[in-house]
């Protein structure tokens, strides 16, 4: 079955999420395995919203470990409160940073990588995973990101 995503490029921010957010919805609400929903998210978010990096880490005994992404190659495993995406797992909350080079302890995946929003996922009061985006560009994420990424986990939870 060919799926097709509908983004209108010229939108803004907010109405290129609102676009999304259903579509993707309407992807994962089809398909019960987790990994299938996590790669077609990922392609979703890379091309929908133009990230430069979108991906997942899921939490396996006591690391991430590198899932689903899109962009260039990345860290393979990241212990808890280490960078962003540790320091998103071990506090439990999305972490905003607009610039990774004044981010105590940034893990240099990338070095063209340059702000970063990093999410949770929560299953049975734990977190499952985490969806790490980033920019290469300065500041670029801001509180629409963080509220229509948050639907978007919300999403994710109830798969899990």
């Amino acid at each position: 079955m060919a799926e097709e995503l509908i983004v209108n490029t010229s939108a803004d921010k907010k109405e290129k999420y609102e676009s999304l957010l259903p579509q993707i919805e309407g992807l994962i609400s089809v398909e019960s395995d987790l990994i299938a929903n996590l790669s077609n998210i990922a392609a979703a978010l890379k091309f929908g919203m133009d990230f430069f990096w979108v991906g997942f880490y899921i939490v396996k005994d006591d690391e991430l470990v590198l899932g689903p992404f899109q962009g260039p190659i990345a860290c393979t495993r990241i212990r808890k409160g280490k960078g962003v995406c540790g320091t998103s797992w071990e506090k439990a909350e999305t972490v905003l940073v607009p610039n990774v080079d004044e981010f105590p302890g940034h893990i240099a995946c990338s070095s063209d990588s340059k702000s970063e929003i990093v999410l949770p996922a929560i299953k049975d009061g734990e977190v499952a995973l985490i969806l790490d985006v980033d920019s290469d560009k300065l500041n670029d994420f801001d509180e629409t990101d963080k509220v229509y990424l948050e639907r978007l986990m919300k999403l994710i939870e109830a798969k899990l």
